[in-house]
This record gives structure tokens, C-alpha cells and sequence, in this order.
């Protein structure tokens, strides 16, 4: 009876639980808004030195779930137009007070929105100097300048006014810096150098090392400040009133700046408003996802983190992928903190989700290929003057006297001339900027040290190679010339690992043989005694003089079994103590024929160098071979000059030109290119002057110019 009243109990616990389901099931918000989601569109600017936080941003937009397209590169006016419109969703490098104009344009207020604050109040722009030269000349201010006797420790062509390194000529602070020149009273003791400015400032940084003084523009973020830090190598000179442009005049009372760390002013005028880094975004999008949103009310990321990524970025790790690494590095570092943002953006989303049972249908918009370059025409324009693109990387591309010169320029204009084109060269940062203005027709051609590979291709189209390189290695001219005195070859063998090899085995070896004679012999044979530590020792005396023959009689086995492992030792003692010999002498040997190094198997056991983030690390350590890393190329070859590091692992050219330049006479290039890579030209996907190159390019080896050229800068 129970059982049977049991069963209607049991058929309405069993509904409950189905209804609880149900209900879980309907009313429960998603965990996440992304699925199903388009993907969002993201830009990045045509300045390199605001990719990094793209890339961050990218990632952490992955991270919250969503599938984010590969950034596209945008001028700040395209991307206003783009996003109001609806082809693009964000980007995180809106400069305020810069850009409030677009949000004015009524066919942009009502569309987008800035959200968060990347850097909030930390984008600087002003005028530096050097430390030292600030406190022996006693320069807080830019006004100081218009002593002749200060202007002249500045001055680098011999006119009497200091250099001020400034900006371009298409930059809206050229101007700026202008007005300042002129409303400061400077224009008779100070002159603004324009040309390209991260090859000008390169220089900088080199007077700098080598104790010169320096005074130029600056702004934040840049990787200037990640090579040079204020308080400590610069300082922020003042200004001694605000000015501004007449279009901005309404900002002169922003350029004042309390607590400005390296500026010997309190508080510091800069003469330049301060700027807030901020994420602009399409407003519908916002509104669509409340995840992304709080995550951009969120993010922040130092400037002192970004100058350090621009510095690696100019320094050599230049490449997209090396742009994505710091990325991925600096989400790892700020591990906890990127965790909370997550966290937070995620609750926030189902907040809204639980308000808003009924979601928005947000209709999917995809950008088309060719999105932004719509106004450029592929075919070749009669009279067209060709914008060509470089990066500084000597011999290939030098930058100096404010006019790009090498090996690639000077094939360029050969180039140039043979196919009738005038042209506009312009230089960038990295690797990745170069590329990227030719893959959006930005520029007509790229010349600099460009190595074809089947990733780059993908992007853009190459030209017949015009130089064939890999890596090689750089000696001491006189290397193999050395012969070490005897004492030198004495101490240098003490640290070699050979030697203690042979001298650790044969002693592991006499203890084994020592044991094995005192278990035999300790009972029956006082020569060896029962005490352990005594006994072994003993019996290490007799295995050491007996494998020498050297005061063999003094101990003897006495036990039959003792008698035959001694005959036994006897025996292989001549092969142990060969062995001994021939460690030792290999380490004279070695030492003998210290400097002869003639290809990469030489390498093996040498002081080898090369350069930070250069190719020739990733090959060396896939060798699995010792290396030491130098920040430049210039560093490495003095190492190599004071005897710090025996060889140069590097990029053929470069070696070939040093040791043809610089360091003729003192070093040599030795050995066979390895790890072979071509250079080439890069232009448009189906550029009309791709074919006009190549041809070009065959006439001048074919007639001789080339090869007159090559033996000119590489011997």
C-alpha cells in the first residue's frame, strides 16, 4: 500500500523538476553576448607608435569571447567617416582636445562616442635637452635659448643658431613650433631642423651617447622616452608664457602641468596642451555590447609601458608579429589586473541581459576588402610623382645631413631614372609601417632592406630580387695570426671543460678500482685497513701508482682475487691513463689554434656575438650555440674590438661593409653566407610600375651599373 502511495509523490517530484528546468533554461542570461555576434571591426592609426595598444585591445576583445578582424590602417579622418557610417567599430588612438572637432561634424556627433581613457592627461608634447648640458649651462626654459653664447653649444652646421630637432613638414605642430620660435623672441638664435623625424632623432640619441648636446621636440607616447628617461638623460624645458595657434587659443590654459617628473619647474608650462589617449567607437555597437563597453571604461595602459614597446619596436622588433608578442607580453605581465577587467565587463553584460530579456537584433556589417581605398587607382597616372617609402638600415639606407643615401636609395634613383619617374621618399619606423603603407597604396614602392618572404607576400607584391644575403661571421683581422705565449695557453687551459672532463673521469675511475681492491683485501691485508675512510684511501694510493708505475710495490694484493683485479687494473690502467693524457693535450691543442675560425662549425665553444632581435639569435639558437647579445651592431663590433667576443654572427652586408669601412684593417669577413635570404622592392598588389622595375632592374645588372654600385659599398 505505501509503495503504490508513494508513485503519485514520485510523478509530481518528477513534473517539478522538469518545470524547474524549464524555467532555468529560459530565464537564465547567456554567459556570453559574443555568440553569434559579427565580427568586430577594428582600425589602428597610420602612426606605428599607436599599434601596440591596438593589438592589446584585440586581444583582450578575444579574450571576452568576441572574433576580432585584423586591425586596418586608418588616417584619423577616415576612420571618423567610417565608423559614423558603420564600416568600422573602434579604435583606441583618439587624441583629445586634437580630434573634438569630428565630434562636432553633425554627421559624426551623433554616431560615435569616446569611451575610457587609454592614457588619461599623459599624452605630452614639448621641448627637451640633455641632462648635463641643462646643468653646465644652468637651461630650464626655452627662453634661455636666446643667449648666443647657449645657442652656440647647440649649433651643428656652424650658423650661430641652435638646432632644435622639430617636426615634419606635413605635421601640425611644425607650425606650433614656429609661433613659439617667433612669439619667444628666437628666431635669430635658434632654427627648427625638419626632415624625417625618427632618423634625425636616431642621431640624437647617438650625440647623446657619445656626450653632445641635444635639444629637440618631443611627445608622449614615443620611443624616445623608452631610450631616454627624464630626470635622467632629459629634461622638459618650460616655456615662459602659453601661445597657441589662433585656432586653438581656447587651450593655451591645458599646457600647464603640475608634478611633471624631469622637468626643473614646478608647476611645468610645456607650451603644448595635454592629451587624453581615448577609445572612440560606433555608439550602436556600444549600445549592442555592454561587455565591450565596460571593458573600454577600464582599460588603461602606463605611458611608461607603451614608450618601452615603441623603443623595442624601433630598436629592431619591428615586424607585426614581433608587435603582437609585446602584446601578448604585456596581457601576461598584468595578468591579475586584465582578469578583474574581464571579470567585470562579463557581470556587466548580464546585468543588461537580465534588464533586457528582449535583445536588439544588431544586423551584421562587413567591411569590404577594398574599404578606404576606394579613391586610389592602380594604373600608373602620366606625370605621377611615386611616393616611395624607407626605413633606415645601413649601408642599405643611411640618413645623414637630413637626405637619405646607401646602397637601396642609390639603386632606387638609378631605378627611377631608367623608367622616367619623379618620386617623394619618405621614411618610417618599422618594418611593419613600410609594409603596411605600400598594402594600402599609401606609397607607390618600399626600398630598404626588405626580405621577401612568402608572409609578406601575402600582402604585397615583391620585385626581382636585387640582393642576396644571409648571415656571416666578422673576425679580428689578425685572429689566426695570434699565437699565445706559454703561459697563456697554461691559464686558458684551466678554463677549458675538457680538461676537467678527463681529470673528473679518471679520478671517478681510481675510486672505483680503490674500492673494489679494500673489499678484497681489507681482511687479510694490512696494507689496506678495515676502517672505511682509511682503507680508501690507501687503496686510491695503490690504484693512482699502480696505473702511473710509479712507486708500484709499495702496496700489494695478497688474496687470489685480489691478484687478478690488480692484474685486471694493470691491463686497462695503460688505456685509462691514455685517456687522462690525450684530455690534456687536446686542451693545449685547443689552445693552440685559438682564433682560427673559419665557418659556423669553428663557432662551437667561442665567444660568439650578434645583435638583439636580429635573425641571426633565432638561428644561432636553434644551433643550440652560446651567444651574447648586444643592443646594436655598433656595440658588438667594439666588443669584438677589445677582444670581449671572438666572432660576429650578423647579416652578410652589414659585416662586409664594416669590414670594408670602419673596421678595415683591424676586422675580416670569413666563411661561407648562410641562412639565405633575398631583398627586393615592395609595391601595390597589381601595381602597373612592378614590371617597369624589374625590367629596369635587369638592365643595370646586365650593363654593368649594378655590380659598379654593389663594389662601392660592399667591396
Amino acid at each position: 500500500m505505501i509503495k503504490f502511495a508513494l508513485q503519485p509523490f514520485r510523478l509530481c517530484l518528477l513534473c517539478l523538476s522538469v518545470a524547474l528546468i524549464i524555467i532555468l533554461t529560459v530565464s537564465t542570461p547567456s554567459l556570453s553576448v559574443s555568440a553569434n555576434s559579427p565580427p568586430i571591426r577594428i582600425a589602428r592609426p597610420t602612426w606605428d607608435t599607436g599599434w601596440f595598444q591596438v593589438e592589446v585591445l584585440k586581444l583582450l576583445l578575444e579574450e571576452l569571447g568576441y572574433e576580432v578582424k585584423e586591425p586596418v590602417t586608418r588616417t584619423t579622418a577616415d576612420f571618423y567617416r567610417d565608423t559614423a557610417r558603420g564600416d568600422l567599430d573602434l579604435w583606441a588612438n583618439s587624441w583629445f582636445p586634437n580630434v573634438r572637432d569630428y565630434h562636432q561634424q553633425p554627421e559624426i556627433k551623433e554616431k560615435v562616442e569616446a569611451i575610457g581613457f587609454i592614457e588619461k592627461g599623459g599624452a605630452l608634447q614639448g621641448y627637451m635637452i640633455d641632462t648635463l648640458s641643462a646643468d653646465f649651462l644652468g637651461i630650464k626654459s626655452i627662453a634661455d635659448f636666446k643667449d648666443p653664447n647657449i645657442a652656440k653649444e647647440f649649433d651643428g652646421d656652424g650658423n650661430g643658431k641652435a638646432e632644435l630637432i622639430g617636426c615634419n613638414l606635413d605635421w601640425s605642430c611644425a607650425a606650433v613650433i614656429e609661433h613659439h620660435l617667433d612669439v619667444y623672441g628666437l628666431k635669430d638664435t635658434v632654427e627648427q631642423v625638419q626632415g624625417d623625424y625618427s632618423p634625425l632623432m636616431s642621431d640624437a640619441v647617438a650625440k647623446y651617447q657619445q656626450g653632445k648636446p641635444i635639444l629637440f621636440y618631443n611627445w608622449t607616447p614615443n620611443w624616445i622616452l623608452g631610450t631616454l628617461q627624464p630626470g635622467k638623460d632629459v629634461i622638459w624645458l618650460k616655456v615662459p608664457f602659453s601661445s597657441l595657434l589662433e585656432e586653438q587659443t581656447n587651450l593655451e590654459d591645458q599646457t600647464t602641468i603640475a608634478k611633471l617628473s624631469g622637468c626643473a619647474s614646478e608647476p611645468c608650462n610645456i607650451g603644448f596642451p595635454t592629451n587624453d589617449i581615448r577609445v572612440v567607437a560606433n555608439t550602436d555597437f556600444l549600445q549592442a555590447k555592454p561587455d565591450v563597453r565596460k571593458l573600454l571604461e577600464l582599460l588603461e595602459i602606463p605611458l611608461a609601458d607603451i614608450a618601452s614597446q615603441n623603443a623595442l619596436m624601433v630598436a629592431g622588433e619591428g615586424e607585426n608579429a614581433d608587435i603582437i608578442r609585446h602584446a601578448q607580453k604585456w596581457i601576461q605581465d598584468n595578468r591579475p589586473q586584465v582578469s578583474l577587467w574581464l571579470k567585470l565587463a562579463k557581470d556587466a553584460a548580464i546585468a543588461q541581459e537580465k534588464s533586457l530579456p528582449q535583445q536588439k537584433n544588431v544586423k551584421s556589417q562587413e567591411v569590404e576588402e577594398a574599404a578606404g581605398n576606394s579613391s586610389s587607382n592602380t594604373k600608373a597616372a602620366e606625370g605621377k610623382t611615386l611616393k616611395v617609402v624607407t626605413q633606415r638600415f645601413e649601408p642599405f639606407v643611411t640618413y645623414e645631413q637630413r637626405e637619405y643615401g646607401g646602397f637601396s636609395i642609390e639603386l632606387w634613383e638609378m631605378i627611377a631614372n631608367e623608367i622616367g619617374v619623379d618620386y617623394q621618399l619618405y621614411g618610417v619606423n618599422s618594418i611593419a609601417k613600410l609594409l603596411d603603407d605600400v598594402k594600402r597604396q599609401e606609397a607607390d614602392v618600399a626600398i630598404s632592406a626588405i626580405g621577401m618572404t612568402s608572409e609578406r607576400e601575402t600582402g604585397v607584391d615583391f620585385s626581382l630580387p636585387y640582393y642576396s644575403t644571409g648571415l656571416q661571421i666578422l673576425v679580428s683581422a689578425n685572429a689566426s695570426e695570434k699565437t699565445p705565449n706559454l703561459l697563456t695557453k697554461f691559464l686558458s687551459a684551466f678554463k677549458s671543460p675538457t680538461l676537467y672532463y678527463g681529470i673528473g673521469g679518471f679520478i671517478l675511475i681510481l675510486l672505483v678500482t680503490a674500492h673494489i681492491i679494500w673489499l678484497t683485501e681489507r681482511h687479510h691485508n694490512s696494507d689496506f685497513p678495515h676502517s672505511y675512510f682509511q682503507g680508501i684511501w690507501e687503496a686510491f694510493w695503490w690504484s693512482a701508482v699502480t696505473v702511473t708505475t710509479v712507486g708500484y710495490g709499495d702496496k700489494t694484493p695478497k688474496r687470489p682475487l685480489g691478484r687478478f683485479v690488480a692484474l685486471i687494473w694493470m691491463c686497462a690502467g695503460y688505456f685509462v691513463f691514455a685517456f687522462f693524457t690525450a684530455s690534456v693535450t687536446t686542451t693545449f691543442t685547443l689552445q693552440e689554434l685559438q682564433g682560427d675560425i673559419n665557418n659556423l662549425e669553428d663557432l662551437f665553444g667561442r665567444r660568439v656575438a650578434t645583435v638583439t632581435s636580429s635573425s641571426a639569435v633565432t638561428f644561432l639558437e636553434n644551433q643550440r650555440m652560446a651567444i651574447i647579445k648586444y643592443d646594436t651592431k655598433e656595440e658588438a663590433f667594439l666588443a669584438l674590438q677589445s677582444e670581449e667576443v671572438e666572432a660576429i654572427v650578423y647579416d652578410a652586408p652589414i659585416l662586409e661593409y664594416y669590414a670594408n669601412q670602419n673596421g678595415k684593417g683591424q676586422a675580416q669577413v670569413v666563411g661561407p653566407v648562410f641562412d639565405n635570404l633575398s631583398y627586393g622592392l615592395a609595391v601595390p598588389i597589381n601595381s602597373p610600375y612592378r614590371k617597369k622595375i624589374n625590367v629596369a632592374l635587369l638592365k643595370l645588372i646586365e650593363n654593368g651599373t649594378y655590380e659598379q654600385l654593389r663594389q662601392k659599398w660592399f667591396g
